[in-house]
């Protein structure tokens, strides 16, 4: 499964590079628009090491992000799954706060929260809860009407019973947008660094945009994707095995 992501991403990645080179070659460009391979090999030679540990603080930030848009979207689904006036206003209020580009929601993020911690994981756990939240009040509206039936004549339905029904009917989905939503918790990330904060690659980007080196930048994505690769490989994992241990062994009962 690693392997398997990693070369995807290579290939993708070097593919980029490589019509990026054709460019350059072809219009005749010089080294400081786009740095040849030689720049390119130097540049990471040097900056590797920081860089490496700088994209680890960002996918940090992003793990917590990513952990607490999928609390935040549990929650809003489990209430707007409700028919109620209550379950209705939730979903409408989140919708709309979706609604705004976050480019214009950041400033008043960092006005209020400066450009830490904490405003790096607002703004990534804003950008990835959208899709989870639409995933999570489709699949937490949907009865599983054969199942349901059953616990609502012998009055045994209780909230809890029913989310937990309707997710283990769902359980693919969900954890097919837990991981995709990964990439857009990362995202989230480094827009945040990228706009205003004082660490992490997103920074580090920004100040080479600054220097013109576009260099450091194919060396700081390279190393995003290899990172961002590897924690969508832990998520499928960790889906495997939860979709493994909520499977009903054949010829038996879960």
């Amino acid at each position: 499964m690693l392997h398997r992501r990693l070369y995807q991403f290579l290939i993708v990645y070097f593919l980029g590079l490589g019509f990026l080179l054709l460019i350059k070659y072809v219009l005749n460009l010089s080294d400081y628009v786009i740095p040849g391979p030689e720049e390119i090999w130097r540049t990471g030679n040097s900056v590797f090491g920081r860089y490496l540990f700088e994209v680890m603080d960002t996918l940090s930030v992003a793990i917590l992000g990513h952990i607490l848009s999928i609390g935040l979207a549990t929650i809003v689904g489990i209430i707007g799954r409700l028919t109620t006036w209550v379950g209705s206003f939730i979903k409408v209020a989140a919708y709309n706060i979706q609604a705004y580009p976050i480019v214009a929601v950041a400033p008043i993020i960092f006005i209020l929260l400066g450009d830490g911690l904490s405003s790096r994981l607002l703004i990534a756990a804003m950008i990835c809860y959208f899709p989870l939240l639409l995933s999570f009040i489709g699949v937490l509206s949907e009865p599983i009407a054969h199942t349901e039936h059953f616990y609502n004549v012998t009055k045994r339905m209780h909230w809890q019973l029913q989310v937990k029904i309707r997710a283990f009917e769902n359980i693919g989905k969900l954890i097919t947008v837990i991981v995709g939503s990964a990439t857009l918790a990362m995202v989230g990330t480094i827009v945040a660094e990228f706009i205003a904060a004082s660490a992490g690659i997103g920074y580090n980007i920004r100040i080479a945009l600054y220097q013109s080196d576009l260099a450091k930048i194919l060396v700081a994505l390279f190393l995003i994707g290899i990172c961002t690769s590897l924690y969508l490989t832990c998520l499928e994992w960790i889906g495997y095995l939860t979709k493994k241990r909520w499977e009903i062994p054949k010829g038996g009962t879960a």
